[in-house]
């Protein structure tokens, strides 16, 4: 039985046209973003394999290299302030796990455009896909880790209630914030090759001035005015007192927070959209 060939030319095509400069139409542009959502989180997931993380022994290096840093920090926080105890471990341990969630984010935003220059060269799709694959694949990271929080947070007698849920309010501002940052830095790297290199001592700096080797409460009196302006000082001490103390965060955090998450990925996109038309040139 012979089989018939003909074209189907009104079957629908879908044709992606990068704009020419400046910002782009965002109706089209954002409606091109929801369609390929899929190439994201399977450029995504072939990123995770080549990185076997999805091994045994990688999924046990993901957690590992975090908890033993944590416990390098406690070891030193410990002897500096003579605070311990698991309950103060379990603070390091959780604060440290989501912090390299979004660190983890914005290192692999990145290289994510300068990594994908041949896709960028054969393919016309919305580029911004390629940051937001990097913070999905950081949050697949973290996952593994939220076991072995929750298994130390016993340990230390943490509370458990209804309040911990709260946490993943913050965690979601954390990946909104993720995306925001790693598209911005992304763009950048097309610019500054270097901004890779400088980016591990900015991040290390920004992990101190973070509430994860102390407490929220315990910033400097002469500084709690200004810790409004480091953004993880409201999403990781909303999210430590949360899961860790089961207390709701005052109104400030919340706040602060969601206008942070926010304004990331608003200026973050819209930085990264603007110059991505001359991607495929300085590649």
């Amino acid at each position: 039985m012979a089989h018939d060939t003909t074209p189907d030319w009104d079957a629908e095509l879908q044709v992606y046209e990068p704009h020419k400069a400046g910002l782009p139409r965002f109706g089209p542009y954002f409606r091109d973003l929801v369609d390929r959502l899929p190439f994201a989180a399977e450029f995504s997931r072939s990123g995770i394999r080549a990185a076997n993380t999805q091994t045994v022994f990688g999924q046990l290096w993901l957690v590992l290299n975090p908890l033993l840093l944590a416990c390098v920090y406690y070891i030193l926080v410990a002897i500096l302030t003579r605070r311990g105890g698991m309950e103060f471990l379990a603070h390091i341990v959780g604060g440290l796990f989501v912090y390299y969630f979004v660190s983890n984010s914005i290192s692999t935003g990145a290289s994510s455009v300068t990594g994908g220059g041949r896709l960028i060269m054969n393919m016309a799709f919305p580029r911004l896909l390629m940051p937001m694959a990097a913070v999905r694949t950081a949050f697949f990271r973290f996952l593994p880790t939220v076991p072995v929080y929750l298994l130390i947070h016993t340990l230390g007698g943490g509370v458990w209630s209804p309040t911990m849920l709260l946490g993943l309010v913050f965690l979601g501002m954390l990946v909104v914030f993720g995306i925001g940052m790693a598209a911005f830095v992304a763009a950048l790297q097309v610019y500054f090759r270097d901004t890779s290199s400088f980016l591990p001592y900015f991040l290390r700096i920004w992990l101190y001035l973070s509430p994860v080797l102390w407490y929220p409460q315990d910033a400097p009196e002469r500084f709690a005015d200004l810790m409004v302006l480091n953004p993880l000082y409201s999403m990781i001490g909303g999210w430590t007192e949360t899961t860790l103390q089961g207390v709701v965060p005052p109104v400030e955090m919340w706040v602060a927070g969601s206008l942070w998450a926010v304004v990331a990925l608003v200026a973050g996109s819209l930085f990264f959209m603007s110059r991505e038309r001359d991607f495929a040139v300085r590649l």
